[in-house]
């Protein structure tokens, strides 16, 4: 027996109460099966909306998509989704049906569904019900669409993504009839919002096995970012290398944290390689200005794609600057971490680290990177590097007969011979040091 929450039991008793089918469905199915905690429970029912009206009247209802057949039951501050089976008309945008037919039979329902694994029910009292060999491809770790692939994702071209975000997450193979026809029909990504496409793409680079589904699916993902195809098999011919950009690139991606701003940069940071290559006399290929074109790309797509603005911040600058020198010099790290502030100069070495190891191991640094953290953390502790920990005020400056602009000016200015140690934190030494200023 699967263990539902308390929202997806009431929501199933009181529609089977009724005298109504109804089975929690979909992903929270098969990450039960897999051992996974669900986290949505999704229902579908043979009741119609405004049965289900009358199911839960009484409790807390949303009429999130009622023309399609959705409410949402909130049970306990839980929402549960809850959609009456359903056939779709044609599909004419690549996206949404052009009609939706209610129906009281669970097996059309599930067939318009995408992938096998998807199409699982349940309910406690009959178990798991399904239709197409979706338990068997769990086991088998197999993504297989539902019926003729070609049909299900021009009708949806949302599925072609979310099939290789399934690959990402799941670590589980693409049947090879369901790819064959996510990349034949993967220029019908260009129908689908940008906004679902942030989402899909941002689960996918999160994904644990994102390295072997970037380079597996590359024509898919190259529809969105059509960089990611200029740097498949594009050999850097250089000492420091061993892959071609684009799988560098998805072992960068593999070796950073899944945090969305990480992945993402790892993801852009050499996107501007191809267009910036060159070789010298000596055959060796240098990419002169590529992080100043990648910086441009990463701009151009988190735009596009609608990138909310602190993500967008924090990847354009560790784009700009991931190939940037950095000195194993104190005064240096503290004007870095000034310039990005500390959070982001902690994301910059995190980035260097994950660039290193997908280069060539003979010229790994990380000992010396462990170096940076340890010189970091301990001029967090214990130095002064910003305006907010410097010994002095504006209103100290004001108090000494400083005015206007001039008092910003001489707060930035005690802070630099701070950070260069060329003066103490100190009030009295700052004050004094002010005096002469004036």
């Amino acid at each position: 027996m699967l263990v539902l929450s308390q929202g997806a039991k009431k929501a199933l008793e009181l529609l089977h109460n009724s005298g109504y089918e109804a089975y929690v469905v979909g992903g929270s199915v098969r990450d039960m099966l897999m051992g996974t905690k669900a986290h949505d429970f999704d229902i579908t029912t043979s009741a119609t909306p405004s049965q289900m009206k009358k199911v839960f009247d009484g409790y807390y209802t949303v009429d999130t998509g009622i023309k399609h057949g959705t409410i949402t039951f909130v049970y306990e501050k839980e929402p549960i989704e809850i959609t009456t089976y359903r056939i779709d008309g044609d599909y004419k945008d690549s996206r949404h049906p052009e009609r939706v037919e209610f129906t009281t039979n669970l097996s059309n329902d599930l067939s318009r569904r995408d992938f096998t694994i998807n199409a699982l029910v349940y309910n406690d009292s009959e178990g798991i019900i399904d239709l197409f060999g979706g338990q068997n491809d769990i086991k088998n770790k197999t993504i297989k669409a539902i019926g003729d692939p070609k049909k299900r994702f021009e009708e949806d071209a949302l599925r072609i993504l979310r099939g290789v975000r399934f690959a990402s997450q799941l670590g589980f193979e693409i049947e090879e009839n369901t790819k064959n026809a996510m990349k034949e029909c993967a220029h019908l990504l260009h129908n689908i919002s940008c906004e679902r496409i942030n989402i899909e793409l941002s689960k996918f680079l999160l994904g644990k096995n994102v390295k072997k589904a970037l380079l597996e699916n590359y024509e898919i993902i190259g529809e969105i970012i059509p960089q990611i195809k200029e740097m498949h098999g594009f050999e850097q011919n250089n000492k420091y290398h061993i892959y071609d950009v684009l799988t560098h690139t998805a072992v960068a991606i593999e070796n950073i944290e899944p945090i969305l701003h990480l992945r993402l940069s790892m993801l852009l940071h050499d996107s501007g390689k191809p267009k910036t290559y060159s070789i010298d006399e000596n055959g060796q290929g240098h990419f002169y200005g590529h992080a100043r074109v990648s910086t441009e790309i990463a701009e151009a797509f988190l735009n596009k794609y609608r990138y909310d603005n602190q993500t967008k911040e924090k990847v354009i600058t560790l784009v700009k600057i991931h190939d940037t020198p950095i000195e194993l010099d104190r005064v240096f790290i503290k004007k870095r971490m000034n310039r990005i502030g500390k959070d982001l100069f902690f994301d910059l070495l995190k980035v260097k680290r994950a660039d290193n190891l997908a280069q060539n191991p003979e010229f790994f640094w990380l000992d010396k990177l462990d170096k940076f953290v340890t010189i970091a953390k301990e001029i967090i502790e214990e130095d002064c590097f910003t305006l907010s920990s410097l010994d002095i005020r504006g209103s100290d400056l004001i108090a000494i007969g400083f005015k206007g602009k001039e008092i910003g000016n001489t707060l930035n200015l005690l802070l630099n011979e701070v950070i260069e140690e060329k003066l103490p934190n100190k009030k009295e030494a700052l004050i004094e040091r002010a005096k002469k200023l004036i």
